[in-house]
């Protein structure tokens, strides 16, 4: 038995139905991920726009313990950010834009958090499910293959053979229409979640901006004094 004789009888005598548990399972998988994400963005949701004026008008009053408490009453990532720097205003601008850029390095890691797989599914999951057809199309042709062996007696049985490849065929493209049915939502989903992502992430460079300004003017009134 040569290598692509073994590799055929493995195919036929495991089948497909392995694939279509594997795709039940990634789509499981897919689906709690996708609950676990939109709950997550739910809770990230406040209106950032008023939040940007709020802390605006905190720092026009001076008032860095006020934006401080506002912003850590506030659940989204954009405001976890602004507070890691407000911590270090007291040591600059400068520093106090590093603590942000850290901080929004790991809220940009809780944001995408999971999202690899979503998307890995949603490339893959048609290719899982042509493999499933494969074999399914293998063992149509070896039992086509093996009609024409029979017995003379048999002969007349083998005119339905036609039709018992074509039956096996249709149930083989199911694991393809599997595929493509857990493949669709997981592509959809992941498209949304990584469109919030970024959109969080242009909030916070926004909010990030703010206090960066504020910072920079108060450290350009601290060298003036000092120079004076």
């Amino acid at each position: 038995m040569n290598l692509v004789q073994w590799v055929q009888r493995l195919m036929s005598d495991f089948g497909a139905a392995w694939v279509m548990w594997v795709m039940i399972g990634l789509s499981v998988i897919s689906v709690a991920i996708m609950l676990e994400r939109l709950w997550f963005f739910h809770s990230l949701k406040d209106d950032v726009a008023s939040l940007a004026e709020k802390l605006r008008a905190a720092l026009r009053d001076d008032n860095l313990e006020q934006a401080r408490k506002m912003l850590e009453a506030s659940p989204s990532a954009e405001a976890a950010v602004v507070v890691a720097g407000l911590l270090e205003a007291d040591r600059g601008a400068e520093s106090a834009e590093q603590a942000m850029m850290g901080a929004t390095a790991l809220q940009r890691l809780r944001l995408e958090r999971r999202l690899v797989f979503l998307g890995t599914v949603g490339n893959n999951a048609p290719f899982i499910g042509l493999f499933g057809t494969v074999i399914g199309i293998i063992q149509a042709f070896e039992a086509l293959g093996k009609q024409d062996t029979v017995s003379a007696a048999a002969t007349a049985a083998a005119g339905m053979a036609p039709q018992q490849v074509m039956a096996a065929i249709a149930e083989a493209l199911v694991a393809t229409a599997i595929g493509l049915l857990v493949a669709i939502p997981a592509v959809a989903m992941y498209n949304v979640f990584m469109r919030k992502a970024k959109s969080t992430m242009a909030n916070t460079e926004a909010l990030t901006r703010v206090l960066l300004a504020y910072l920079s003017a108060e450290d350009d009134k601290a060298a003036a004094a000092a120079e004076e």
